[in-house]
């Protein structure tokens, strides 16, 4: 199955601005994007340690310079971020239990309320992740939302666990669970979160991993395509020391995905129908029209809302949206 219609086609991606129930109460009640995407969440929760995972913005220009708050009013020239975060602490159980109560108390109109899609984002074990996509479904069946689920194969930040979208043998092991799990008959979209791909040999995993999946259909129906870079450092001064702490104690986190992946996928019959959403560094409409151009569905927003609050939605959609949308052979 597509992704569910998602109007306007921009939603935030998963990130620190999207952990508590009033991040995401705020976000869904946004009137400017088309759906919300939780941080990422295991079965049990994540051991978050405030001195070791962390996150800040940096001016490109001199990333010694910092700004005096870390969401929502932070000056446009720090348009950089780097995080050392790993995933939420909150369990997905206490995730799904929010959705409820965000829809009834949402001031949006009965028609948008009703409409606007939840991309609840996962990670875990192969089997973790199942029981996740179970648990989601289940709630799928008691609300008119449409709910998908992202699952997170793409996190450079946790000690000694490289993402597993870089192996084809744990790409393979996720999609053979996906297939038993999800049936013909699922309602939840189901989409992975691919780390950023630097040569041709890690595009072609995820492809042949997809194609070998594919019998007789692919279990994933969208694909989250970031650029973040795992290798980034940000220096607090001149001297060597990291901005930000992380596991590693080195402060090293997270910093043309979408088009070459898009390219691939329709070069295969039973890959065409893989929507993507594109996130890294879009801020403004420039930057929206473009991930749309290269085959974008949807844009997912990560500094930008860091940085700008909610109202960075209203301001990338100030002008009339491209009605020929993502450049792609569907």
């Amino acid at each position: 199955m597509p992704l569910p219609s998602i109007n306007p086609p921009l939603i935030n991606s998963s990130n620190p601005w999207a952990t508590t129930l009033e991040d995401l109460q705020e976000l869904f009640d946004c009137p400017d994007s088309g759906g919300v995407t939780t941080r990422t969440s295991l079965l049990h929760g994540f051991q978050h340690d405030d001195e070791v995972h962390q996150y800040t913005f940096f001016d490109t220009r001199d990333p010694t310079k910092k700004p005096n708050r870390l969401d929502g009013h932070v000056p446009l020239e720090f348009g950089g971020s780097l995080n050392t975060l790993g995933y939420t602490p909150i369990p997905i159980s206490t995730y799904l239990a929010m959705i409820s109560k965000i829809i009834s108390d949402s001031t949006l109109p009965a028609d948008k309320k009703s409409s606007k899609s939840l991309i609840i984002s996962v990670t875990g074990s192969a089997e973790a992740v199942r029981e996740c996509y179970e648990r989601i479904r289940a709630v799928q069946a008691t609300i008119e939302n449409p709910l998908c689920m992202e699952i997170n194969l793409s996190c450079p930040n946790i000690p000694d666990k490289p993402p597993p979208a870089y192996s084809g043998s744990s790409l393979a092991e996720y999609l053979k669970v996906l297939t038993e799990a999800s049936g013909d008959d699922r309602r939840v979209a189901i989409g992975i979160k691919t780390p950023p791909y630097t040569y041709h040999d890690q595009f072609k995993t995820l492809i042949d991993a997809l194609v070998a999946a594919s019998q007789p259909t692919c279990p994933i129906d969208f694909i989250t395509a970031t650029n973040t870079l795992g290798t980034t450092l940000v220096l607090a001064d001149n001297d060597g020391t990291p901005r930000i702490n992380s596991a590693s104690g080195a402060g090293i986190g997270a910093l043309g995905n979408v088009k070459t992946i898009r390219s691939m996928l329709d070069e295969h019959d039973q890959l065409k129908d893989i929507d993507i959403i594109g996130v890294g560094g879009v801020s403004d409409r420039g930057g929206f029209d473009r991930m749309r151009a290269v085959g974008a569905k949807v844009v997912g927003i990560g500094t930008a809302l860091g940085r700008e609050g909610v109202n960075v939605f209203g301001k990338i959609l100030s002008t009339k949206l491209s009605p020929s949308g993502p450049s792609s052979s569907r």
